[in-house]
């Protein structure tokens, strides 16, 4: 790839490639092993078979703006992230039910026929599903540590590696925390900063910067990019959750608001709404299991007090200070772009 463009769309073909092959690779030594594992192994491939590979192509820009030249190593060791997300993201869905993404069933759902025999047919798909995201984490180590990069490279960014588990858990864990909960901005945006902005942005710039061997100010710029920037991403995720068009999300428009979540969405409803609004809300959430009527009066609450409004300003605030961060880092012109499209990619996503 040249140095002096940034062709998005040809970066992805790239990462793709890597990731098919090694997944169907490893997904055929999984079959192997007996023919009853074939539906596994196919939610393997599923799990890496769309995506935007923002995660990569952060990671793949933290190298090249160090001043390091493209590299197929640095790609695998950049696609790493993207197994990295494909295990949330098995994970996820499986904490929160969800039943659509990209929109075909989820593998907990997806699984359930290949335990259709199973007294709790249920419980062993979800059991399944849980397997499949723990060896993608697997994978995701393995392909990074045959990446083909030196071994002293490796061995500067490996620490990360255990601090991007310990963050993703703990942000997971705090989102099942706080579920259910009072609504609280602070809290809800402490879930988002850990479980999603962190390993989504800043975490692979910084596995990039230190592969490339980036000194401390740069790295340090590279926070200072990358935090806002992935909590602007997953503020948006969140807007786009419950008011975009699941056609185009590929997801349930109903899954935050139907599991409580500690959302800023809804936090920043419940801290500007009065009285009569909140009790509105807590009659609605309150309910075991809300129907389309309910969570539709649940999005005429927050388009009443502004809160999608809010949630928009925040996102700019964040895109703004991110900006700002890229516009004071010494890099070169071709990094500097491909950061900014990247920002602007990761941001405004069509409803």
């Amino acid at each position: 790839m040249a140095a002096e463009r940034w062709d998005a769309a040809v970066f992805r073909r790239r990462i793709d490639q890597v990731l098919h092959d090694f997944v169907a690779r490893e997904a055929d030594l999984l079959a192997e092993v007996d023919p009853a594992l074939g539906p596994v192994a196919d939610q393997l491939e599923s799990a890496v078979a769309d995506g935007k590979r923002l995660r990569a192509a952060f990671c793949y820009w933290g190298w090249r703006a160090a001043g390091q030249p493209d590299s197929d190593a640095l790609l695998r060791a950049a696609a790493s992230m993207e197994l990295v997300h494909a295990a949330a993201v098995v994970h996820d869905d499986l904490i929160d039910d969800s039943p659509l993404r990209h929109g075909r069933p989820t593998a907990h759902l997806a699984l359930r026929d290949a335990v259709s025999g199973h007294p709790r047919p249920g419980a062993a798909a979800r059991s399944l599903a849980m397997l499949v995201g723990d060896l993608l984490m697997s994978l995701a180590g393995q392909l990074f540590a045959t990446c083909g990069l030196p071994a002293a490279y490796l061995a500067r960014a490996r620490p990360l590696w255990s601090l991007l588990a310990r963050e993703l858990i703990a942000g997971e864990c705090l989102e099942i925390l706080h579920t259910g909960a009072v609504p609280d901005t602070t809290a809800s945006l402490k879930v988002i900063r850990y479980k999603t902005a962190k390993y989504t942005v800043e975490q692979p710039l910084l596995i990039g910067g230190t592969l490339a061997g980036a000194g401390e100010r740069l790295r340090s710029g590279y926070s200072a990019y990358g935090l806002p920037l992935g909590e602007a991403f997953q503020l948006r995720d969140d807007l786009l959750g419950l008011f975009g068009d699941p056609r185009r999300t590929g997801k349930a428009d109903t899954d935050d608001v139907r599991g409580r979540r500690p959302t800023a969405l809804l936090a920043e409803t419940w801290r500007i709404a009065g009285a009569d609004e909140r009790e509105r809300l807590r009659a609605l959430l309150g309910e075991d299991e809300p129907d389309r009527p309910d969570l539709d009066a649940v999005r005429e609450v927050m388009r009443r007090v502004g809160a999608p409004d809010r949630v928009e300003d925040m996102i700019s605030a964040r895109v703004a200070e991110a900006l700002e961060a890229l516009h004071d880092l010494d890099v070169s012109a071709p990094a500097a772009d491909a950061l900014a499209a990247l920002a602007h990619a990761a941001t405004v996503r069509p409803f």
